[in-house]
């Protein structure tokens, strides 16, 4: 009986850290959540004629910054996340044969895909790590790095909207 209660008390803190870990996933998943929707907003709010401004030409066009948002979704999910080949074959270069409702299609699969690698992710795995840019990160940084990405190119898509004298949609957060 001692040696059953010590091995319960032994792993009570196991129990806090799987339902912080699995906490963190759900967090994360509400975030992409919508980080999805403003997306989308983002790419609807520009008109097709104007996809493919940039401010300057040594940036990507509004166009490329959206492509560029969704390939990357895809290969971080299924390269860290999931841990399988990438299912997407769209890159960036592609993106001059795209039309505007083709790439919101590439943009909410690579959502629908990347929210599927989260949902799925077992809380187990987050301290996994892989190499990465001559160090390492677990797969906790690899979320981490797909919001922190796909925000940081959002809201260069806020900049080109503004300089075209276009309202950007109200942020969608937490």
């Amino acid at each position: 009986m001692k040696i059953l209660i010590s091995i319960m008390i032994a792993a009570i803190p196991f129990i806090g850290i799987t339902q912080s870990n699995q906490l963190l996933i759900n967090s994360h998943l509400e975030k992409f959540k919508n980080a999805k929707s403003y997306t989308l907003a983002m790419a609807d709010k520009l008109v097709e004629d104007k996809y493919d401004f940039k401010p300057v030409k040594e940036e990507m066009s509004y166009k490329e910054q959206l492509v560029h948002i969704g390939e990357n979704i895809y290969w971080l999910s299924s390269t860290y996340i999931k841990e399988e080949p990438n299912p997407s074959n769209v890159k960036k270069g592609n993106s001059n044969e795209m039309s505007k409702k083709q790439v919101m299609q590439l943009l909410n699969d690579a959502y629908e895909y990347g929210l599927k690698a989260m949902g799925e992710l077992d809380e187990k795995s987050l301290s996994k790590e892989f190499n990465w840019n001559g160090g390492k990160l677990n797969k906790y940084q690899f979320l981490n790095l797909i919001q922190d990405h796909q925000t940081h190119h959002v809201g260069q898509l806020i900049v080109y909207l503004r300089i075209n004298n276009i309202e950007p949609p109200k942020y969608i957060g937490w």
